[in-house]
């Protein structure tokens, strides 16, 4: 099974009556709101993470003293998102006090987006703005081909970020590429037109 980023992150595709407390792999795809790019800049193809970037970072890295039934894989901060992958292996206690039992993907992602929000606006004094979109994007990993598809796009993210859709800046490959063709065949017509004019100065003067 090949990894389509359109179709396992763009979109939510989370399962009716899927327990997301289960055991297994998980890739999600958290967005800034109103697509933002708060967390850094994709420099020659490689991502630099400001203040902002570096508190998601720790925030993530963190999941698992708070959340010992997460193992955290690759994972990736972008300008305006980010994608990560985590395994899910057991219960434990969360990021706030609450009764022992099992924390699923839902409560673990809310987690990190309640406390990288609240970081981020005691460092920059915007106090209850809203730094995240309110959902988020996950697909679950079904086998060790799929992980590793995952992780490779994920590792590749920042090569890929100039044609990025996620990208406010982004250049369309499609439209380069048609822009391209357009100037060729300008090209072939104005020197089709040349020749044509050509010939007709030289029939009048004949």
């Amino acid at each position: 099974m090949r990894f389509d980023p359109e179709k396992h992150h763009r979109h939510s595709i989370r399962l009716p009556g899927y327990d997301y407390g289960t055991s297994g792999a998980y890739f999600v795809t958290l967005c800034v709101q109103n697509r933002e790019c708060l967390f850094g800049n994709v420099v020659e193809g490689e991502m630099q993470c400001n203040d902002f970037g570096h508190v998601v970072r720790v925030c993530w890295e963190g999941l698992p003293h708070h959340y010992p039934q997460v193992q955290l894989d690759a994972f990736i901060i972008m300008p305006n998102h980010f994608h990560g992958i985590l395994e899910l292996t057991g219960v434990g206690a969360g990021l706030k006090p609450a009764p022992t039992g099992r924390h699923g993907l839902p409560e673990i992602i809310r987690g990190v987006k309640t406390f990288s929000a609240r970081r981020i606006n005691e460092i920059r004094n915007t106090p209850g703005v809203r730094v995240w979109q309110r959902n988020y994007y996950e697909h679950i990993i079904r086998n060790e081909e799929e992980l590793d598809l995952i992780r490779l796009y994920v590792q590749e993210n920042p090569l890929r970020w100039e044609f990025d859709r996620e990208n406010p800046t982004r250049r369309n490959p499609l439209l380069t590429t048609e822009i391209k063709n357009q100037a060729i065949e300008s090209s072939k017509a104005r020197k089709i037109e040349g020749v044509a004019a050509e010939r007709l100065r030289k029939g009048g003067g004949g």
